[in-house]
């Protein structure tokens, strides 16, 4: 299946983007979504092709932190990566905001941020904080009341209806796959705009969870517990999302330890030359071209 352009608003404005957004994952064809940890990579997501982004909590952690996943990143600092964000990549955002940065209270300041930094959907969980990554053990969930209440908060805080929020449950690792089923059909029920039954253990689960009554998150993680699966597949399944939340990641840090191990062993990089990006190619992906004529324009007045 090609990942090509879809359909709607592109007058750039947020509403447009969010709008676009619901366009998308409401088809179901399990539209693609990489995930970006700061500007340059949502830079190179775009220019890629790609319809839509996801800013990463695990790769935020990672990559502003140098930490894993255990719930460590502040709301400010997820605020000013969507922010900085926003202001390089036309594309919408999906928001990975963990468990909202506190309770229902906090989820009333942790959407007026998003909202502010450009966010077409935000992702709340269901788990105890501080949160760990969907693949890690060691989880726990709140009480379903809690969560419904937490969800409510979200959904209230909206000035934009159109900001949609995706209610994530983490309660397959913790309670079994079939209490995780039931608190997504009470998150559709509470009015979440979709739902991401986080690590499926088979296709025969990916398949229950994408037919739920609103569009589905399949969470793609590359040394996960969830069979990966083409989009193709995902698709016929009627997954609105099919997320790729690290790929790009992993992959910079591959590439990373191996040309710096390589300078480190031999003195220069000759041997990795093939690796690197040229120079033009680097100032291509950060728009050198736009900055210059902006300082030829207040140059010569």
């Amino acid at each position: 299946m090609s990942e090509g352009v879809w359909p709607g608003p592109t007058d750039g404005t947020a509403a447009g983007k969010r709008q676009a957004l619901r366009a998308m994952v409401e088809a179901r064809q399990a539209v693609l979504l990489p995930g970006a940890a700061n500007a340059l990579t949502a830079r190179a997501i775009e220019q890629a092709g790609f319809s839509a982004c996801y800013v990463t909590g695990a790769g935020v952690a990672n990559t502003l932190l140098g930490a894993p996943d255990l719930g460590l990143v502040t709301l400010t600092e997820l605020a000013g990566t969507v922010a900085a964000i926003s202001d390089v990549c036309a594309l919408p955002l999906v928001v990975d905001i963990d468990t909202g940065f506190g309770n229902a209270l906090n989820l009333h300041r942790t959407m007026r941020a998003m909202e502010r930094a450009g966010a077409a959907a935000v992702q709340l969980e269901d788990q105890v904080f501080p949160k760990r990554c969907g693949h890690f053990d060691g989880k726990a969930v709140i009480p379903l009341p809690d969560a419904l209440a937490k969800l409510r908060a979200a959904l209230d805080a909206r000035e934009d209806s159109g900001l949609m929020v995706i209610a994530r449950t983490d309660a397959a690792a913790v309670e079994g796959f079939e209490a995780a089923l039931e608190r997504a059909a009470a998150f559709v029920e509470a009015g979440a705009d979709m739902t991401f039954v986080e690590a499926p253990a088979s296709r025969q689960e990916l398949a229950r969870a994408a037919a739920l009554p609103v569009p589905q998150v399949a969470n793609m993680v590359v040394g996960g517990r969830t069979p990966l699966l083409p989009q193709a597949d995902l698709a016929d399944m009627g997954f609105g999302v099919a997320l790729y939340a690290n790929a790009a990641l992993q992959a910079a840090m591959r590439a990373m330890a191996e040309v710096l191990g390589t300078l480190k062993a031999d003195g220069d990089v000759s041997r990795v030359i093939d690796r690197l990006a040229g120079f033009d190619e680097r100032q291509a992906m950060v728009d050198k071209a736009t900055w210059d004529a902006r300082e030829a324009r207040y140059r010569d007045g």
